[in-house]
């Protein structure tokens, strides 16, 4: 693999409006997401544990003790250090993550866990706040001479490409939508994640020397092979985006979407792009599928004036404290509810869908189920119906056809211990190769992933790897 040359060459890439420090400063005029001394008291509960099980369940290794004690102490700007050195974007994870650490909370044993996720978000808004968090980009005498690609902008590609970027490579990001970002952009509703964090942090980026191109859609207006010849290593984090679907009698009326498809359009409406959104409004709205994204699909069909919204679950409802058979230190698998679930709607748990019903006209507007426990028939009025199954793997005509890429038998992209494909030089990342997942697992996967990209270029690397 050599220069970058042809095609990436004359992609343009745009500056940013303004300087990064005027921008920051106005970010700094946001009031901080928490209160002091709720959050002292809540960090001196931490019980600074011998063996503390919350690194067990947090995928990035977060050292969660000593920046409670950092916090609890006022020590700041020493506890935004501690944080950053193994999260990339604290203040994606302090809002998205579902915080698995809190589960594996000592305390969690017999009282309510530390509020781990909320010091953290704090954390880093008390940084950018007092203007510690700056741009560093690596000096020219750092710098390898090694060009490395990453193909896709979430989570996982943004921290492999930010960890490249420390180790002193040029990395240039492809994404193939018009902005940067992925899920972080157009999968999670404003209303969960404000974009002007994601572009706080891309700005950093680019200050720190990574290029974003956009609308490179690799295997349709890009070759993959291009990219083998321009640069000397590939990273394929395009995430797991085929969504699962349901094959049920009366699937092809209108008003039956997936939620990706209503969510990025509402997302790319408050973004004021001129969309025809899918809209809630006035109809009487089910979610098939009990996850987060069918909470945000609640979320936003609430914003959207919707008559009604109902979310159908296949599971039963789980427990509202943890069952013998889900102990400490697990993942306690428990009856939550979001902030969408407090604004409204109603919940139906162990519901099967059977058939979709419609007008003469084509559009939907009955759904036809059976309660799984009492087999008993149930009827709903549905003007608009989101499929919100979660997803079944990465799309293959793209590069893993392009490239011949080897799959595993789940149909997400094998790769060896060091993080590579079946083609020398190509690695994989997030949820291509892991399967739909969490975003702290996804910047953990890039982390890890740069380590072995690091390490193909160099002969050796001295970057992180969480996990193994």
């Amino acid at each position: 693999m050599g220069k970058v040359t042809g095609f990436l060459e004359i992609q343009r890439q745009k500056p940013p409006s303004r300087p990064i420090a005027e921008r920051l400063h106005d970010w700094r005029e946001v009031p901080l997401p928490y209160d002091a001394a709720v959050l002292k008291d809540q960090t001196a509960r931490c019980m600074d544990c011998g063996i503390p099980f919350c690194h067990q369940g947090c995928p990035l290794g977060n050292l969660i003790p000593d920046w409670n004690d950092l916090v609890y102490r006022d020590r700041w700007r020493t506890a935004i250090d501690r944080l950053h050195a193994t999260n990339n974007f604290p203040e994606f994870t302090g809002r998205l993550c579902p915080a698995p650490c809190e589960g594996s909370c000592v305390l969690g044993i017999n009282d309510a866990p530390v509020t781990i996720k909320a010091a953290e978000n704090a954390i880093i808004e008390r940084a950018f706040t007092e203007g510690w968090i700056v741009a560093q980009p690596p000096s020219p005498a750092a710098r390898t001479g090694k060009r490395v690609a990453v193909v896709g902008s979430g989570p996982a590609g943004l921290a492999t490409a930010d960890q490249l970027n420390r180790a002193g490579h040029s990395v240039t990001v492809l994404e193939r939508a018009d902005r940067i970002g992925g899920l972080l952009r157009y999968g999670i509703p404003a209303f969960k994640l404000e974009k002007r964090w994601l572009e706080r942090r891309l700005a950093l980026l680019v200050e720190e020397g990574i290029v974003f191109r956009t609308g490179c859609h690799v295997g349709v207006n890009l070759d993959p092979k291009e990219l083998t010849r321009d640069f000397d290593a590939i990273v394929m984090a395009g995430g797991s985006t085929v969504p699962r679907d349901l094959r049920v009698p009366g699937r092809e009326l209108a008003g039956i979407h997936f939620a990706m498809e209503y969510l990025t359009l509402q997302n790319r409406a408050t973004e004021g792009d001129a969309v025809d959104v899918i809209s809630a409004r006035d109809k009487h709205v089910i979610i098939i599928g009990g996850g987060d994204t069918g909470a945000d699909c609640l979320g936003t069909a609430h914003r959207q004036g919707a008559r009604s919204v109902r979310q159908l679950e296949l599971l039963q409802r789980p427990p509202d404290r943890r069952a013998p058979q889900n102990p400490w230190p697990t993942w306690p698998n428990i009856f939550r509810v979001s902030s969408a679930h407090e604004e409204g709607g109603e919940r139906h748990f162990a519901v099967g869908t059977d058939r979709f019903s419609g007008t003469v006209d084509g559009r939907v507007a009955r759904l036809h189920a059976t309660e799984v426990d009492t087999r008993a028939p149930v009827e709903f009025d549905a003007d608009l119906v989101l499929l919100a199954m979660g997803f079944v793997g990465p799309e293959r005509n793209g590069m893993i056809d392009g490239l011949g890429i080897a799959l595993t038998e789940r149909g997400t992209v094998a790769r060896d211990r060091n993080w590579m494909t079946s083609v020398p030089g190509v690695f994989a990342t997030g949820d291509m190769q892991r399967g739909q997942s969490l975003i702290v697992w996804a910047i953990a996967d890039g982390r890890s992933c740069a380590r072995g990209v690091d390490a193909y270029l160099m002969g050796s690397s001295s970057l992180p790897a969480p996990v193994a």
